[in-house]
C-alpha cells in the first residue's frame, strides 16, 4: 500500500580541519586504495552516471546542477517539480559504491532494540523484505548543507574552505520507500531508545592523514519516527547507484547529509550517538556561533535561484520573463520578489506552483530591460514561518548555510 504523503563536541577542530563538503585544497584526495571491490571510474573521479557539460559543473568528487539547464534555448521548461535522476546534482565524500541488490541487507542493532541486537548478530532486511513492509511515497528536496558555499566569497569576501557550490546542490525527486520507523518497530524498537545512526557502504572517508570511516550521522528518535524515509525507488525507477542504491534515507527538510546514501547498518541506541558528521562535521563555528561550535545542523534556510545562466545576455527592448525556483527547509514558500535594479526596488513574482513543504516553488516575473549594458537581478524569498532571505549571511568558517540574496549578473545588449 503506498501513502502519499547530542551534547555536541566542545573541542573545536584544528583551524586547517577540512570541510567534509570536500577535501580542503591541500588536502590530498581520499586513498584510492580504499575504495571498494566493483567502484567503477567516471567522468569525475568515482561518479558513475553521465555527466554532460550543458548539464553539470564538475565540483571534486561531485557534480552540480547547471541552473540554466532548466529550460530549453527557446525557454521552455525541461524540469518540472522533479528533477530528472539523469541531471540530478551528484554529493560524494569518496566515490559511489556498486552494490548488488540481491545480496544486500540492511543491518540494524544496540541497545534501542528489543533483546540489545549486537553488530555481529543484528537483526537483517533484504530489498525484499523492505518491498513486503507498507510503502510510502513522498515528494522531497534534497541539498548539500554547503550549497551557495561560494557566495561567501564572492559577495561577502569571506574565504571559506570545501567545495564552492554555487546553487546546484539542491534537487526535488519523487522517492518511494519505506517509512524508517516501520523499519524500526518491525526490528524491535523500544521506548528507551534516543539515538538512531545510519552508516553508508560508501568507502572510507580519509583526509589529511585521518580516517573518518564510512559515512554516517546520528538522528534524534523523534525526527527518526517523523517523517524519514528509506527509500529504494526514485521518480518511479530503482534508485541509481549514484543516488543511493539500493537503499538511502531521504529526511525531509534537513541538511542533505542526514539522508545517508547506501545505507547498511543501524545503530539504534538508548543513549547519545556521536560521528564525526555531527561533531567536528556540519556544525557551526566561527566568531558569532559558540565557542565550542553551534549544534549539529538539521533544517535548511530559504534560497532562490533564477533558471538562467550567470551573465547571460538578454535582448534590450524587448519583455522577457525571468524564471525561477525558490524553496526552504522549515515551511512553505509564500512570496518572492524579484529586483532588476541590483536591489534598489523589488516586484512581487507570480508564483506558478501551490506552495507546499518539502518542496521548491516555481515563479517567474517579466522583465523589458530599454537599455543595453551590465544589469544585476536578485531574488529573495520568504516562507510560511516568515524567514526571509537577508542581504548578507553570517558567516560560519566551513561556510554552511548560505541564505543571502544572491546577485546574478546579467547583460543586456
Amino acid at each position: 500500500m503506498d501513502d502519499e504523503v547530542r551534547i555536541p563536541d566542545e573541542g573545536t577542530p584544528a583551524p586547517d580541519a577540512p570541510a567534509p563538503d570536500a577535501p580542503a585544497p591541500d588536502a590530498p584526495p581520499p586513498d584510492p586504495g580504499r575504495a571498494a571491490a566493483g567502484e567503477a571510474p567516471g567522468p569525475v573521479p568515482g561518479i558513475v552516471k553521465p555527466l554532460p557539460a550543458e548539464w553539470f559543473v564538475p565540483r571534486g568528487t561531485n557534480a552540480e546542477t547547471r541552473w540554466d539547464a532548466f529550460r530549453d534555448a527557446d525557454g521552455d521548461p525541461v524540469i518540472g517539480r522533479h528533477v530528472p535522476v539523469e541531471r540530478f546534482f551528484v554529493r560524494n565524500h569518496t566515490s559511489t559504491p556498486l552494490i548488488d541488490p540481491d545480496t544486500w541487507r540492511l543491518k540494524l542493532f544496540g541497545s534501542g532494540l528489543r533483546g540489545a541486537p549486537t553488530a555481529e548478530r543484528p537483526v537483517e532486511f533484504g530489498l525484499d523484505d523492505l518491498r513486503e513492509l507498507p510503502s510510502t511515497r513522498i515528494s522531497a528536496l534534497i541539498e548539500c548543507a554547503g550549497n551557495g558555499r561560494s557566495f561567501y566569497r564572492s559577495q561577502q569576501g569571506q574565504p571559506v574552505p570545501g567545495t564552492p557550490w554555487t546553487l546546484g546542490g539542491v534537487g526535488s525527486a519523487s522517492w518511494r520507500g519505506v517509512r524508517l520507523a516501520e523499519v524500526l518497530r518491525a526490528a524491535g524498537l523500544t521506548g528507551a531508545a534516543v539515538d538512531v545512526l545510519p552508516a553508508g557502504l560508501d568507502p572510507d572517508y580519509v583526509v589529511g592523514g585521518t580516517n573518518y570511516g564510512p559515512v554516517r550521522r546520528p538522528l534524534p528518535i523523534a525526527k527518526a519516527l517523523d517523517d524519514v524515509l528509506l527509500a529504494y525507488e526514485m521518480n518511479g525507477e530503482p534508485l541509481t547507484p549514484d543516488h543511493g542504491a539500493p537503499a538511502r534515507l531521504v529526511v525531509p527538510g534537513w541538511v542533505g547529509i542526514a539522508s545517508i546514501k547506501w545505507v547498511g547498518g543501524v545503530e539504534v541506541a538508548d543513549h547519545p550517538l556521536y560521528s564525526p558528521w555531527n561533531t567536528d562535521f556540519y556544525r557551526m563555528f566561527g566568531p558569532d556561533h559558540p565557542p565550542g561550535g553551534g549544534d549539529p545542523l538539521t533544517t535548511q534556510v530559504v534560497k532562490s535561484a533564477f533558471e538562467l545562466a550567470a551573465g547571460a545576455r538578454l535582448a534590450a527592448g524587448r519583455e522577457h520573463r525571468l524564471h525561477g525556483r525558490s524553496w526552504s527547509g522549515s515551511a512553505a514558500v509564500r512570496r518572492v520578489e524579484v529586483s532588476t535594479d541590483g536591489g534598489r526596488t523589488w516586484r512581487r513574482a507570480e508564483l506558478r506552483d501551490e506552495p507546499q513543504a518539502d518542496g521548491w516553488t516555481r515563479w517567474s516575473v517579466a522583465w523589458r530591460p530599454e537599455r543595453p549594458g551590465p544589469y544585476e537581478l536578485r531574488a529573495r524569498a520568504t516562507d510560511d514561518r516568515g524567514d526571509t532571505q537577508p542581504e548578507r549571511a553570517v558567516f560560519n568558517r566551513e561556510g554552511y548555510l548560505f541564505g543571502a540574496v544572491v546577485a546574478h549578473p546579467v547583460t543586456v545588449v
